[in-house]
């Protein structure tokens, strides 16, 4: 049987430079569980590396009432703008990409390409999948923008310092 490839995508706005998207999403030991839709993911665990190009993961999916264990390897074609997971079971294809829109706006698109047999069943399959990862996707875009702005309050407010210090005069009194 010839193979039915489908891809889903989805896309949002996110208010924050890109470089700050990008370290988020390939940071899978800190930055990366706390983007995951709790309703959707589960179990993050990183088996090798841990940044970027070459780690390896497995996580919970959990769909249609089901929990499916997954094993993500990661690569980087554009480091800096695209991070890529393949999904050894499925062959599945995930993508997230980071365009610079202003200095602290950019625009992440994740997309997924999906791979099932020909026939009724696959394309019944792959149309339920299709909606469910919009839903996850909804979910995901709006965690890490709600993130990053969070992160960016927090190191703005770690370089305040308050109150004021007082610095002494090394000038002599008179």
């Amino acid at each position: 049987m010839t193979q039915r490839i489908s891809r889903v995508s989805a896309s949002a706005d996110i208010s924050a430079p890109s470089g700050d998207v990008y370290r988020l999403l390939a940071d899978y030991r800190i930055g990366h569980p706390r983007i995951l839709p709790p309703d959707f993911f589960g179990n993050l665990i990183v088996e090798k590396g841990g940044v970027g190009a070459g780690t390896v993961i497995t996580f919970d999916m959990f769909a249609f009432g089901r929990t499916q264990r997954q094993r993500a390897l990661i690569t980087e074609p554009e480091p800096g703008r695209t991070l890529v997971e393949r999904y050894v079971e499925t062959g599945a294809v995930t993508t997230f990409t980071v365009d610079s829109l202003a200095l602290d706006r950019s625009r992440l698109t994740i997309a997924t390409t999906l791979r099932g047999e020909a026939g009724i069943f696959a394309r019944v399959q792959l149309f339920l999948m299709r909606r469910f990862l919009r839903r996850v996707y909804a979910a995901q875009l709006e965690l890490i923008d709600r993130q990053v702005r969070s992160d960016r309050a927090l190191a703005r407010q770690a370089t305040m310092i308050w109150p004021r210090p007082t610095v002494p005069s090394s000038r002599p009194s008179r």
